[in-house]
């Protein structure tokens, strides 16, 4: 019987009821006979009669697909979803990280216009660039990591392949993982970037937490850090978030960066920098590549996943890269064309148009210069709102808890300590729009709006259990 048929004999005494344009006729009086197709509750049937049985065969209108259920909405994405639903004039999204100016609009960096005005009176074409991307930004980008005069650059022990922005940049060095570490595991921090473990678990890379953040003093909780990238087995790649940590927004500081350069070294594991915000977090691209380049220096191999998101307002360009630093230049020639070999399945060669921008801004002294003034611009807006957010709070709490955590976070997200029932409260009352452990993206945040938040943070934190 053909697949999506089902059918159905029964003896033709049967009391199966049919519609009353299946009886009668030849059938009704004894005479076998092949009825007509006909429809029945706007199924199609064929029926055959004869003395002794009826078989009649119905097509089903079941899909292949019925085992798939709905997926979840994404817990950062979602949130722009629900919140474009909102008709409430004062609805805040503070959900995804994401620059918005003053008047919270997306920005368009001058920078990247006058880029893409050169590329257009070159005529540059839209062929396939090679698996590994453009070279220009392979270049550039290696060298505004780690520093242009970098030894590892001039000894070329750097593995750059443009990915697809950090999430992709991620992705391909989790397949690398996968393939050539078989069985060792990632440690992430607790907690961290809701996709990390998405992706971990889609290369099939197994992974666990390390603490990070400490609820009781709104904190890092380097201690517990410590021992548990010490108790991890040997050999493990620990993901580090190279500045702004998402979604906390604290950072160690120089004298723990130390600390846990030593750790890493002792047990041998291999540090994986996720750096989204190079420039965006302190205003200062080096400044923000530190703790990188204070590994790198130590002759550690690692692993960094570079995005220009954020830095460059290159959100829809995809656009990132996958460094892997190695211990010879052999190695890192080996290294490079397995990624490739990786990337080829998966999209065969990256987009050509960001990595054009990004080549073009850190390639050109002059519009090098002028994005880090840009980039000055933006960090320092949303250091305004953090202030005024903080001072807001101040104001209106008078029942002494102390709110100075928001101003030792950095980036562009404040970890609000907020719990689901609270977060939900601000949503579901305030409009306000967040994931639901309590962060909020103060780049969706004007200065207009810090009195608002700051009244829905404070109802929420003491009226709701």
């Amino acid at each position: 019987m053909a697949s999506g048929m089902l059918s159905l004999t029964c003896p033709s005494s049967s009391s199966l009821s049919l519609p009353h344009h299946f009886k009668g006729g030849a059938a009704a009086a004894g005479k076998p006979k092949l009825l007509n197709q006909a429809s029945v509750f706007g199924k199609r049937f064929v029926n055959t009669e004869s003395f002794t049985r009826t078989t009649m065969a119905v097509a089903l209108n079941v899909s292949r697909f019925e085992s798939i259920t709905m997926a979840p909405p994404d817990p950062i994405l979602g949130v722009s979803e629900a919140f474009r639903a909102d008709t409430n004039e004062m609805k805040l999204n503070l959900g995804v990280g994401a620059y918005r100016t003053e008047d919270l609009q997306p920005y368009v960096l001058n920078v990247v216009k006058k880029a893409e005005k050169l590329m257009l009176e070159r005529g540059e074409n839209k062929e396939y660039l090679p698996i590994e991307g453009l070279a220009s930004f392979n270049k550039v980008t290696a060298e505004l990591l780690l520093g242009a005069n970098n030894p590892l650059i001039l000894e070329q022990r750097v593995a750059t392949v443009q990915g697809l922005s950090g999430t992709g940049s991620l992705r391909l060095a989790a397949a690398l993982i996968e393939r050539y570490f078989p069985g060792a595991k990632v440690l992430i921090s607790s907690p961290s970037w809701g996709n990390h473990k998405n992706i971990f678990n889609d290369a099939r890379v197994p992974w666990s937490e390390y603490r990070y953040y400490d609820p009781s003093t709104v904190g890092l909780d380097f201690d517990g850090m410590i021992a548990d990238i010490k108790a991890a087995p040997e050999g493990s790649f620990v993901l580090l978030h190279g500045c702004a940590h998402n979604p906390t927004g604290i950072d160690p500081t120089p004298e723990q960066w130390e600390i846990i350069a030593d750790v890493i070294q002792e047990k041998n594991h291999i540090p994986f920098f996720d750096v989204a915000y190079q420039g965006f977090a302190s205003g200062s691209l080096d400044v923000d590549a530190s703790s990188v380049r204070l590994f790198a220096a130590r002759g550690l191999e690692l692993l960094v996943a570079q995005s220009y998101s954020k830095n460059l307002g290159l959100y829809a360009e995809r656009i990132g890269a996958i460094n892997i630093v190695c211990s010879s230049a052999d190695a890192a020639t080996r290294v490079k064309s397995q990624i490739k070999r990786l990337a080829r399945p998966m999209y065969s060669n990256p987009p050509v148009h960001g990595a054009r921008i990004v080549a073009n801004v850190v390639g050109d002294p002059e519009l090098f210069n002028e994005w880090k003034e840009e980039m000055e611009v933006m960090a320092g807006r949303i250091k305004s709102v953090r202030q005024k957010l903080y001072d807001s709070l101040r104001a209106k709490d008078k029942s002494g808890k102390d709110w100075s955590f928001i101003l030792r976070q950095i980036g562009m997200f404040s970890f609000t300590g907020l719990n689901k029932a609270q977060s939900d409260n601000m949503t579901n009352k305030w409009h306000v729009y967040m994931t639901k452990d309590g962060r909020i993206s103060l780049a969706g945040l004007s200065s207009a709006k810090c009195e608002y938040l700051a009244d829905a943070i404070f109802d929420s934190y003491h009226n709701v259990s």
